[in-house]
């Protein structure tokens, strides 16, 4: 592996600004690494090494001519296959999208793609972004760098597994309940939700409309930064994005990094720690408490007692908005198409051949619980009685954050268990999103950042939650935990991992 594939986004885009690197080095560098690490790791489900270099030349070009580009132009990124991508294969992990080739880009794509950065690939993930652990992925797992034997998270395992692994020092993922910071927490990467509307959803495979987030996935916090502020702000095509300005993001990382948090009020939910919650998992998380103690920050516990009832109310919500949103995928207008085997060629029976072949079983399992929920007679009884208990997870929100100026926990509940371990108990799977999900019913940002390796030696993830619209929050606070933290072991977590086998 070389050096380059160890930089930080920020130091790589400093040497591509110095003359040092050009961007066709660096992307081929990373190139070099996917090829040699994907077969044990399998974070990616479609490479783009030719259309990458042509990018990486083209601003190198352009850098040589003397023109002003953006601060991460040059620098590769992977983009979760959920996310379209024109000219590039966009599967959301699912055989009922095999080989479909988008027409468009998602807005935050052209942003991308605008400012000069590579595209290096597309990420493996579970089909429709239903999992908390790349195991529904239709195209196989993807595998946790720090241990081959365990999971890397869900649904956007592969963007953070592909981050973990030296293979993109940059990532996007899609967030629908803790889908960028569970995955961040398990491999020992900074995983951010932005406040939903943040970052526009044009282009976005539908999962749950109302929960769905894009944001970045990195190494670092000053790197998720960068790249937030690149891919946030309006975007007229979509209608919930927010019409005003992203705060000064990349400032509060650089405040962040000075380890200075006097006056910043740091608020421990009761609910999301304790009973639940691996032993070493705690143990870190009440160490960082320690360290936000000691840079000057006040701890107080808040109680937000609806909380308790997220995880119920969001496996109604997210289900039911799944079978609508999915009810497009009929065979009929794009994407896989599958006639019956006999008997007449109708539309409904060619839907029905397709929907069986094309689905999966978790994504069949969540279209079937949320029509019920929505069906005559039990619409109010489910989906309506989720809607308010949302409402008053938005109350316990608002009321913390008058006692609180961010909210913390654990980011996920354990460490990264083994593969097959939990994938024929769903229930036991969805628990792994019990600290995550709160967020998105509410709609405000959270940041995972690493904290730790607990007591088996795999990485931990540290949650800061923000009021909406407060993003800069998320990245003061993560950063100012990461310095704490690198100075107390003498550099990044990731330096501590254990060197991929990459025969295995």
């Amino acid at each position: 592996m070389t050096d380059l594939t160890r930089l930080s986004a920020a130091d790589l885009a400093d040497k591509l600004a110095a003359g040092d690197v050009s961007s066709v080095e660096a992307t081929q560098a990373h190139l070099d690494r996917i090829a040699e690490v994907e077969p044990a790791v399998h974070a990616f489900l479609h490479v783009s090494g030719e259309e990458a270099l042509a990018t990486a030349r083209d601003i190198d070009a352009r850098r040589a001519a003397g023109e002003q580009l953006h601060t991460l132009a040059g620098v590769p990124i992977a983009v979760k296959d959920i996310i379209v991508t024109k000219g590039l294969p966009t599967t959301a992990g699912s055989k009922i999208l095999e080989g479909w080739v988008p027409p468009y880009d998602a807005t935050l794509v052209s942003r991308i793609k605008d400012a000069g950065l590579p595209i290096l690939g597309k990420t493996n993930m579970d089909e429709f972004a239903m999992g908390s652990s790349t195991e529904h992925s239709a195209f196989g797992n993807t595998h946790n760098p720090w241990d081959l034997d365990r999971i890397p998270g869900g649904s956007g395992g592969g963007s953070a597994a592909a981050v973990a692994a030296y293979e993109a020092p940059l990532a996007i993922g899609t967030d629908t309940g803790g889908s960028i910071r569970q995955p961040a927490a398990v491999t020992g990467t900074v995983g951010v939700k932005p406040t939903y509307g943040g970052v526009s959803r044009y282009g976005l495979i539908a999962l749950a409309s109302s929960l769905d987030q894009a944001g970045p996935v990195t190494r670092t916090v000053l790197d998720s930064a960068l790249l937030h502020e690149l891919i946030g702000g309006h975007a007229p095509r979509d209608s919930t994005s927010i019409d005003e300005p992203l705060p000064n993001l990349v400032a509060a990382a650089r405040l962040g990094r000075t380890g200075d948090l006097t006056g910043v009020r740091v608020g421990v939910v009761s609910e999301l720690t304790g009973e639940g919650y691996q032993a070493g998992v705690s143990a870190r998380f009440a160490e960082s408490l320690d360290l936000l103690r000691s840079a000057g920050a006040e701890i107080v516990e808040v109680s937000c007692p609806h909380f308790t009832y997220a995880l119920g109310a969001y496996y109604l919500i997210l289900p039911s908005e799944a079978s609508s949103n999915l009810a497009k995928f009929d065979g009929m207008r794009f994407g896989l198409r599958v006639e019956p085997d006999e008997g007449p060629i109708t539309a409904e029976r060619v839907m029905s051949a397709t929907r069986g072949a094309g689905f999966g079983d978790e994504v069949k399992r969540r279209i079937i619980l949320g029509t019920y929920a929505l069906s005559a007679g039990y619409y109010d009884a489910y989906y309506g009685s989720a809607q308010k208990v949302r409402t008053l997870i938005q109350r316990d929100f608002a009321a913390a954050f008058e006692q609180a100026d961010v909210l913390v926990s654990p980011t996920a509940p354990t460490t990264a268990f083994k593969l097959g371990e939990k994938l024929d108990d769903p229930l036991a799977m969805y628990l792994n999103d019990v600290a995550t999900i709160p967020a998105n019913l509410a709609g405000v940002p959270g940041l995972s950042v690493p904290n730790g390796l607990s007591d088996d030696g795999l990485p931990v993830g540290f949650q800061v939650l923000a009021p909406a619209k407060a993003d800069d929050r998320l990245y003061r606070v993560g950063a100012a935990l990461e310095a704490l933290l690198e100075a107390q072991w003498g550099g990044p977590l990731l330096d501590r991992a254990p060197e991929l086998e990459v025969g295995k």
